[in-house]
């Protein structure tokens, strides 16, 4: 069984790509096969930090989006993650739509997830209601409240778009915030969390205090994660 997690939010900036990563370190960690696809144009700010693990996709050609499937084809355990750069939504649905891909997915028993990452303004949960109406019933929706864009998440505990989701057995989840010069060491130095953790004479590295913020941040993830339909099979490094 394969899983695909489709991580978006459609929005720029709400840490679609910090959740990328995390579920990278995740599989990296837990020792399970995945493979990355990156489809922002400009930043590719997933590749960037797991290059060995991700490839680029152009979201507005059906060809680039068909690699997403063909490394279901050649690796039918593979759990898949495709960070979507914001304003993908459009494009993405349709190359879904045009192949009845979902129906094939689900009858297949691919574990299809889409991740709608959000802040705390309005628009997230606006851009939620879209989400669901175009995906309706079948695939699994994982809603971030990401702590490190937002601290006030009552617009979307108190509206239409969270109670529908729900009835479609969404999971709503909070990834906490890491401590943002933390955060900022580690992105300016191109590092993965694992070699945020463990490179201590490399160029950037972290100094104590923040490899052990680092460690805990992550463990308060994997916590979160662990509870996910994200996992599949192990690779044979068990």
């Amino acid at each position: 069984m394969a899983t695909i997690n489709f991580i978006g939010g459609e929005k720029g900036g709400v840490g679609k790509s910090v959740t990328s990563r995390l579920l990278a370190q995740y599989y990296i960690d837990h020792q399970m096969d995945f493979q990355g696809f990156d489809t922002d144009r400009s930043h590719q700010s997933f590749k960037r930090f797991y290059e060995d693990f991700t490839s680029n996709v152009v979201v507005d050609s059906f060809e680039g989006l068909d690699a997403i499937v063909h490394a279901l084809e050649s690796n039918p355990h593979a759990n898949l993650i495709v960070d979507l750069a914001a304003q993908t939504s459009a494009p993405l649905a349709h190359w879904i739509k045009e192949a009845n891909l979902l129906e094939v997915l689900l009858e297949m028993g691919v574990i299809v997830n889409f991740w709608h990452v959000m802040d705390d303004g309005k628009d997230s949960v606006e851009l939620l209601e879209k989400l669901t109406k175009s995906y309706g019933a079948g695939p699994n929706y994982i809603l971030v409240q990401n702590k490190g864009r937002g601290a006030n998440f009552s617009i979307l505990h108190q509206s239409e778009s969270l109670k529908n989701a729900i009835t479609l057995g969404a999971y709503l989840v909070e990834i906490p915030k890491l401590y943002e010069s933390s955060m900022r060491k580690i992105d300016e130095a191109n590092m993965s969390f694992w070699r945020a953790m463990n490179h201590q004479n490399a160029e950037g590295a972290l100094s104590l205090i923040d490899r052990q913020r680092v460690k805990m941040w992550l463990k308060s993830c994997y916590a979160v994660l662990g509870g996910l339909p994200i996992q599949t099979v192990k690779t044979n490094l068990d």
